[in-house]
């Protein structure tokens, strides 16, 4: 494939004319910020958190949508960028609920991440946003009050068809994320394989069993592969000192799907005794607590496994 020299920031580089801003960027170890940009999803261009000057533009580009070309020279930290970012992240904090040091994302959220980065603050009116909290499936606990509507979770549930769960309702200011036309997510189709939850960037979709358990700090993460299918999915282990405290789903990748069966046999195989969370399965349009073996589907398997010991 045909190569091209761009300089970002005053750093050369050869890169596939195929590349984009951002992942040349990130070839010469510079950080723009995204939202709704993430590497194994279509590109939307819709959150302008990753804007760049282009030499030769009169307007700011988005760094995940603007293809390099030979001789283009980008600045991503130019005086007018950083004041566009402020612009964006301000507006976000401005219609967000100021519960940093609470939320259970508070150390792996973009949004803190980048307000932080950017010196933006809360307004007065930030911490009056209302929260509108969907317990209803406890494997997916959503706040819809700080979603920031980057997409990312309807275009990572789309990509499994028979899935498609996640989709955007209303418009202007009542724009959201709904479930099967405005259901709870617990009486959706939602499967709990939480592929939404690996690509949030805030704390708008978090695994509702490891809420309140363990602060991201606390944890070292070791990666895993899972070994119930062919796919492989990539999990992460939440390590305390010698003991392993839960499981997180990594997001997808190369076709692996993502599903509840995979990361519950994990934390069956790794997790501590001592800090298994209760598991539940769907029955109707509800969620009720059940046994490993039932919530594994196992009685089969047992049944005949005592059988052959019998023999």
């Amino acid at each position: 494939m045909k190569k091209v020299n761009v300089v970002i920031d005053g750093k050369s580089i050869n890169v596939p004319e195929s590349y984009t801003v951002i992942m040349a960027a990130k070839e010469l170890g510079i950080e723009i910020p995204a939202f709704c940009y993430e590497p194994s999803l279509e590109i939307v261009a819709s959150c302008r958190i990753c804007v760049v000057e282009i030499e030769g533009s009169r307007k700011l580009e988005t760094a995940c949508s603007t293809k390099v070309w030979e001789g283009m020279n980008v600045q991503t930290r130019s005086e007018r960028v950083i004041k566009e970012r402020r612009q964006i992240l301000q507006l976000l904090l401005d219609n967000h609920p100021n519960d940093c040091l609470t939320c259970q994302k508070a150390g792996e959220c973009l949004l803190q991440k980048y307000a932080y980065e950017y010196d933006v603050k809360f307004g007065d009116e930030s911490s009056q946003v209302s929260l509108k909290i969907d317990k209803s499936n406890p494997y997916v606990y959503r706040d819809e009050s700080k979603c920031i509507l980057c997409g990312r979770c309807v275009r990572i549930c789309a990509q499994i068809p028979e899935r498609s769960v996640l989709c955007f309702a209303n418009r202007g200011t009542e724009m959201k994320i709904a479930a099967d036309y405005d259901k709870t997510m617990g009486s959706s189709s939602c499967v709990a394989c939480q592929r939404c939850v690996s690509v949030c960037p805030v704390g708008a979709l978090m695994d509702g069993r490891l809420m309140g358990r363990h602060r991201s700090w606390e944890c070292e993460k070791e990666h895993i592969k899972c070994s119930v299918c062919q796919y492989g999915c990539d999990f992460e282990l939440l390590k305390k000192g010698s003991r392993i405290v839960g499981v997180r789903s990594m997001a997808p990748g190369g076709g692996r799907p993502l599903c509840l069966k995979g990361r519950l046999t994990n934390e069956l195989n790794y997790v501590d005794m001592s800090e298994l969370a209760p598991v539940y399965m769907k029955k109707g349009e509800e969620y009720v607590q059940a046994s490993w073996v039932e919530a594994l589907a196992l009685h089969r398997l047992i049944n005949r496994i005592e059988k052959l010991e019998e023999r």
